[in-house]
């Protein structure tokens, strides 16, 4: 009996170990996707686009929990498994990455700055605020490593969770909800709506290429501790990152249904000016004593994505080369790498920023397009990997599983068709 119970707590100690990655996964998810999109396409049309939501969070699913799975069952990460494929997976991942990483970067920057502005009033420009903003991340980054990346976002998720779910239940209790389900919602099928849809699930929860992200950090977090981590412990710890991105997202997009939706405004492309739109509107609905708790989750929110976004380009650059290679010289040149990419990709983000700071909601809705038009390679690749011969046999999905992933894939696919034939053939 005594030898049952400690096998059982050795068990739950290690599965507790395990987490942590999936808090970066939720904290690099939470942001652009749930502040702004979420928001937005409940803001703009109602209860009546829960259904991109929700498809949107379970067609990604499998593919995104690929990830960790191979790299707890290989101990190697995506990019590895990429390069075995083949150069075509291989060079694909690349272009989409460096097609996108210095527009995302720039993206969920310029969101956080107009927040920072509007929580601390101080009168810096938006790009200021970026600097500082992307300063005092890499700084984080190159002292505190992983370790204090991996207990940073477990508070920021946390409190994340507590403030966003107090502020929906201030926006239920404000009587708002007769109001947003008599309010005829717009038509989405127009070139207008069928972009927002794609810009919308694009990013929701989170972009494909953080799968490659995830298994980064779950095979750190194996260095970190010392110790292989099981595919039972890392399913659980995807689990518990991309429920909560979920949840939140789901979150927000409620709080854009109750507070704004049928408010008739207009959404401003300046950073600031949007943050200042988005907590008055909810402080007119609320109440001004819901104004911090607004702002301070909003700004919690970004804050989290810049500091996973700008961790997770940089290691994915450092692993481009030699992804396969663990040896100390090698991890020595990717540490270099890591190191100068950490400061470049945030430099050359800050120069676009310098030019089109104004319209930060196109940089958004385009990164947001691009992400998505990608999605089915990346989905295609992640399946391949996990149901081929570099996976092991006992660890590979089952074939309910499979037929579930196959499914998803189609409706990755059907959406991608239809986003090409409104904007390029119609």
């Amino acid at each position: 009996m005594e030898q049952k119970s400690s096998s059982a707590k050795k068990s739950k100690t290690s599965l507790l170990k395990s987490i942590g990655p999936g808090f970066l996964l939720a904290g690099a998810a939470i942001g652009v996707s749930h502040l702004i999109q979420a928001t937005r396409a409940g803001a703009d049309y109602g209860f009546i686009l829960i259904w991109a939501l929700i498809i949107a969070c379970i067609s990604k699913y499998p593919f995104l929990e690929f990830g960790p799975r191979y790299a707890a069952a290989t101990g190697e990460h995506l990019i590895s498994g990429y390069k075995k494929m083949g150069k075509f997976p291989y060079w694909i991942y690349i272009i989409i990455t460096v097609g996108s990483m210095f527009i995302i970067q720039a993206a969920v920057t310029i969101v956080t700055a107009g927040l920072a502005e509007r929580l601390f009033n101080f009168g810096w420009s938006p790009f200021l605020w970026s600097g500082i903003i992307l300063a005092a991340c890499i700084a984080l980054l190159l002292i505190g490593k992983y370790p204090g990346l991996d207990k940073s976002m477990k508070v920021i998720v946390s409190l994340l969770t507590i403030a966003t779910l107090a502020a929906v239940v201030m926006a239920f209790g404000a009587g708002t909800v007769e109001s947003a389900v008599t309010t005829t919602a717009p038509s989405l099928w127009t070139t207008a709506g069928i972009g927002f849809i794609i810009a919308f699930m694009g990013w929701m929860p989170i972009p494909l290429d953080a799968s490659v992200w995830h298994s980064i950090w779950t095979k750190e977090k194996a260095v970190q501790t010392k110790q292989k981590l099981s595919v039972r412990g890392a399913f659980a710890d995807f689990n518990v990152g991309y429920l909560s991105a979920a949840f939140i997202g789901l979150l927000f997009f409620l709080l854009g249904v109750l507070v704004m939706f049928g408010s008739g405004t207009s959404f401003s492309s300046n950073s600031v000016e949007f943050a200042t739109q988005l907590i008055d509107l909810y402080g007119k609905t609320l109440g001004d004593w819901s104004k911090p708790i607004i702002s301070v989750a909003a700004f919690v929110t970004m804050l989290s994505t810049v500091l996973t976004v700008t961790d997770a380009y940089p290691r994915v650059i450092s692993e481009l080369k030699n992804p396969e290679k663990d040896l100390p010289q090698e991890k020595k040149e990717k540490w270099k790498i890591y190191q100068v990419s950490i400061f470049a990709i945030p430099v050359l983000s800050l120069c676009i920023l310098f030019f089109l700071s104004g319209s930060f909601t196109i940089l958004v809705d385009f990164a947001a397009g691009l992400s998505f038009l990608s999605a089915p390679f990346l989905a295609w690749f992640n399946y391949k990997l996990v149901t081929g011969n570099q996976m092991p046999k006992k660890h590979r999905p089952g074939n309910s599983y499979m037929t579930f992933s196959l499914i998803c894939f189609g409706f990755l696919v059907i959406f991608n068709l239809v986003y090409i034939y409104y904007f390029f053939l119609q």
